[in-house]
């Protein structure tokens, strides 16, 4: 099954949604703002995607300079500051066949679609 972290909100998220359609696949939408990632789940999609979770922050939203501070953050500190403010995860985010990718560019993707 085929997911995707998505804010209709986000145009990034709009045409990565498009672009799965566009080749026939129908994601189940998980709208991640309010329906927020606990910090167990946090931890799979840092997994799966091999990255951490400062990697997939959103440095540049406004509450990210109000809530994190300054300096590198033990990963953990991290997850709870994005498990309480899930606009700080970068988006979006999809899921497939225990594969992860953010759509950032949407075409990035699709790599996991790939077998």
């Amino acid at each position: 099954m085929t997911s995707i972290y998505h804010n209709p909100r986000c145009s990034k998220s709009r045409e990565t949604l498009a672009l799965l359609r566009a080749r026939g696949i129908e994601p189940r939408i998980v709208d991640y703002l309010h329906n927020p990632p606990d910090a167990q789940k946090l931890r799979e999609i840092t997994r799966l995607l091999g990255c951490s979770i400062g990697d997939i922050m959103r440095r540049g939203e406004k509450l990210y300079g109000q809530v994190v501070p300054e300096g590198a953050s033990p990963e953990e500190r991290l997850i709870d500051l994005v498990a309480r403010h899930p606009i700080l995860l970068e988006r979006p985010i999809v899921f497939h066949n225990g594969r992860a990718a953010v759509g950032r560019p949407p075409e990035n993707v699709l790599k996991i679609f790939d077998e």
